[in-house]
């Protein structure tokens, strides 16, 4: 099932060129008071949202995809954990540009781990990227992004995929500089998720997924998850053994070769074999 949210909070289900608004399914949600609990309160209960979408989808009302707004499909993940460096040609790119990525930050996956994304930089691909500082250079990164679906820590990687609510295209929009990698990463708007999660069930073996993003109908990147140093598996066992992950985290994998710059004007679009594509609007910072 492809799960969307859009326009003023609408919950959606995908179906060729249409969505259906399923907006009722959201009442089966438990009620909560302050403070909130931690994580997505949809995610953690997809399964019963997923039922309550089988009952409303055939009286649902429908609207072409293209007339609405489409938001992050993870409202509030308490992290965004992610990947550097993760693919292997990415790597060698830039350690060979010293002059774009500083060198203490151009160290292999192993040794610098896993960085962390304020969540207040998460939105749709309808909200598009406010680029803050146009006097630097801001580059895109396409990456799988994995959504948690129910507390997980200290998982075996043996296990690992059975906690993953579903997949999304997820953009780590990066401003270059000597910055700590979570500072430049963390501007709001410079993560992109969408268009939609598509539940685990119809992305079975998300290690063999291409993937591709344009800008201006130029071919940046285009690459292949099973070309990832440390695969989906292997990243969920270590981020669990640090920290808990809770419904709705979103874990993004990293990024291939080929990042580059953007400007405002530029409109990107990034595709994902078993998941869709979509179109982000890159424009200037009010």
């Amino acid at each position: 099932m492809r799960i969307c949210r859009f326009d003023n909070n609408r919950l959606g289900v995908v179906e060729g060129d249409e969505i259906l608004d399923v907006t009722d399914a959201i009442k089966v949600l438990p009620p909560v008071r302050w403070p909130l609990p931690i994580g997505d309160l949809l995610i953690a209960n997809l399964p019963r949202v997923v039922e309550e979408i089988g009952r409303l989808r055939g009286s649902a009302r429908r609207m072409p995809l293209t007339s609405v707004t489409l938001l992050s499909p993870v409202a509030n993940p308490s992290k965004i954990a992610a990947a550097p460096v993760n693919y292997l040609k990415h790597f060698q790119e830039a350690e060979a540009d010293p002059a774009t990525f500083a060198r203490h930050h151009v160290k292999r996956i192993e040794e610098v781990g896993i960085f962390l994304k304020a969540v207040s930089s998460l939105v749709g691909p309808g909200e598009g990227v406010k680029i803050r500082f146009p006097d630097r250079r801001n580059d895109h990164e396409i990456e799988l992004a994995v959504i948690i679906g129910r507390t997980c820590n200290k998982v075996s990687r043996e296990d690992a995929l059975k906690y993953v609510a579903g997949y999304a295209i997820g953009l780590d929009m990066t401003l270059r500089g000597p910055e700590e990698r979570s500072m430049r990463k963390s501007i709001d708007s410079y993560t992109v998720l969408g268009p939609w999660l598509v539940t685990a069930d119809e992305i079975p073996d998300p290690t063999r997924l291409s993937f591709e993003l344009t800008v201006n109908g130029e071919v940046r990147q285009s690459a292949n998850t099973r070309d990832l140093v440390i695969g989906i598996p292997q990243l969920i066992e270590w981020c669990s053994s640090y920290y808990t992950l809770h419904p709705g985290d979103v874990l993004l994998t990293g990024t291939p070769e080929g990042v580059g710059p953007v400007v405002p004007g530029d409109r990107m679009a990034a595709r994902f074999d078993g998941i869709g594509e979509m179109e982000i609007a890159v424009s200037l910072a009010a």
